[in-house]
């Protein structure tokens, strides 16, 4: 695998790849707030393994790409959604398959309906519609009404306290994931993730209040790449009738129900039938 940093719509965002250059390109689009730690080497690892060029990155204000001040972010949501063709482009790929995950997976259908030519085809994990005109969604989970009151009276421990940020981030984590939560395997990820980024601050803060930008004016039925949409039975974030939504407004998009998995990237326990279903929809 090879980290580096490309020049992208002004700013530099930090890349790593694995696999073979000339096989079909995956992009990895994470969650909010989230940098490309969370998608977990052996994953992106096995997904090369099975005959792809896998490429994570840090979003603006995660991880090793550039930063703004906590609270002002210098960009929008369309930049963030601008940045999947520029790194194409910088990486020199005409096109690849975009797996997006919450957030991420909101990037990837505006991508798709704003850039059809640059998008061979959709995985939406954990994500809700990004269009309005949709049928009525389930609220987030009670379970996580308080984490987000507690939540906003957090203050970021100091960049330098590593363990108290490890600390957090694992505890944010633990409510997104209601099942069989891997404690060990996600401190692993935190602590990369906080090794790896030189001040967290801006990653708890920006995403979450960065307007929108330049509207996109479409409907879930004018993404024509074809889609696979993975969702968890136990997210509390976008519970399971998101997925279903973006199954049924997709033109001849496939569901794959995923027993017990809470709002993260698929677990482990998952890949074998997970990493099976991702390469079959993107061969061809």
């Amino acid at each position: 695998m090879t980290e580096q940093m490309l020049a992208v719509n002004g700013i530099e965002l930090c890349v790593e790849t694995f696999g073979e250059p000339g096989a079909p390109p995956i992009l990895l689009v994470g969650g909010m707030s989230a940098s490309m730690d969370y998608w977990e080497d052996d994953f992106c690892e096995a997904l090369a393994a099975g005959g792809r060029f896998v490429i994570r990155y840090d979003h603006r204000d995660t991880g090793r790409s550039t930063s703004w001040p906590p609270g002002e972010p210098g960009y929008t949501g369309r930049d963030m959604i601008d940045d999947i063709p520029a790194l194409l482009d910088a990486l020199h790929l005409d096109n690849a398959h975009l797996f997006g995950i919450s957030m991420g997976g909101g990037l990837a259908q505006c991508a798709a309906v704003l850039y059809p030519d640059r998008v061979e085809t959709l995985i939406l994990d954990e994500t809700s519609p990004a269009f309005d005109g949709v049928p009525d969604v389930p609220p987030i989970g009670e379970e996580l009404t308080d984490f987000f009151e507690e939540a906003s009276k957090t203050t970021v421990p100091d960049p330098d306290d590593h363990k108290a940020l490890v600390a957090m981030l694992v505890e944010d984590q633990r409510a997104f994931i209601p099942e069989r939560f891997d404690e060990d395997r996600m401190r692993t990820v935190a602590e990369r993730a906080v090794r790896r980024t030189p001040d967290m601050r801006p990653s708890f803060a920006n995403h979450q209040v960065m307007g929108d930008g330049e509207p996109v004016n479409a409907t879930l039925s004018d993404i024509v790449a074809p889609t696979l949409v993975i969702h968890g039975t136990r997210d509390p974030l976008f519970p399971i009738g998101h997925g279903e939504v973006l199954a049924r407004g997709i033109p001849d998009a496939t569901l794959l129900v995923l027993d017990g998995v809470g709002h993260e990237p698929p677990p482990p326990y998952t890949w074998d039938e997970v990493i099976p279903a991702v390469l079959d929809h993107t061969t061809g």
